[in-house]
C-alpha cells in the first residue's frame, strides 16, 4: 500500500513537472516572438529615421524659410530615436508621423520641389517604409496579443507570475495621429 501511494505521488509529480516545462517552454517561445517581432519594428524604424535627415535637407534647399518646420522634424525624430519603452516610442512615432505630414504640406507650396526627382524618390521610399512598418507592427501587435493570453490563461498564468513575465504594450497608433502612408503626388 505504501508502495502505491509513492508511485501514485510519483506519477502526480512526473506530471506535474512536464506540464511545467512544456507550459514554460511554450511561454519562452512566445516571448522570443515578441522579442522578434519588436526587432522588426526597430529595423523600419532604422530606415525612416536614416531617411528623415535626407528629406530634411531637400526641402531645406528649396524652402530656406520653413525652418520651424524642419527643425521639429529632426527634434521629433531624435526623440523617437531616444525612446526605450514601447509606449515611449508609440508616442514619439505619433509625433514625428504628424510633423512629416507637416513637412509634406510644406513641400506643397513649391512645385520645384514637389517636381525634384530626388524629392519624389525620398517620398516613395518613406511611403514603402511606411507600409513595411505597418507589416512590422501588425506582426508585432498579433504575438504580442498571443503572448499576453498565455500569460493571463490558468495554468500558465502561474508559471508566468512564478517567472515574473509581464504582460507587453501593442504598438499602436493614437487617434487622430493616424498613420497614413505619406502621398505621393507629383
Amino acid at each position: 500500500m505504501f508502495k502505491t501511494v509513492l508511485g501514485s505521488i510519483g506519477i502526480v509529480a512526473i506530471v506535474l513537472l512536464t506540464a511545467f516545462i512544456l507550459i514554460y517552454n511554450k511561454l519562452v517561445r512566445i516571448k522570443n516572438l515578441v522579442n522578434e517581432a519588436w526587432s522588426g519594428i526597430d529595423v523600419q524604424l532604422k530606415r525612416r529615421y536614416d531617411l528623415i535627415p535626407n528629406l530634411v535637407a531637400t526641402v531645406k534647399g528649396y524652402s530656406s524659410h520653413e525652418a520651424n518646420t524642419l527643425e521639429r522634424v529632426t527634434q521629433l525624430r531624435t526623440i523617437a530615436m531616444r525612446a526605450t519603452s514601447i509606449s515611449e516610442k508609440t508616442d514619439a512615432e505619433n509625433n514625428l508621423t504628424t510633423s512629416l505630414k507637416s513637412l509634406f504640406a510644406v513641400a506643397e507650396n513649391y512645385p520645384d520641389l514637389k517636381a525634384s526627382h530626388n524629392f519624389a524618390n525620398l517620398q516613395t521610399e518613406l511611403s514603402n517604409i511606411e507600409e513595411q512598418l505597418q507589416l512590422a507592427r501588425r506582426y508585432y501587435n498579433a504575438v504580442t496579443r498571443d503572448y499576453n493570453s498565455s500569460i493571463q490563461v490558468f495554468p500558465n498564468n502561474l508559471i508566468a507570475n512564478f517567472m515574473n513575465y509581464k504582460q507587453q504594450a501593442y504598438f499602436e497608433v493614437n487617434g487622430d495621429t493616424e498613420r497614413e502612408t505619406p502621398k505621393v503626388s507629383f
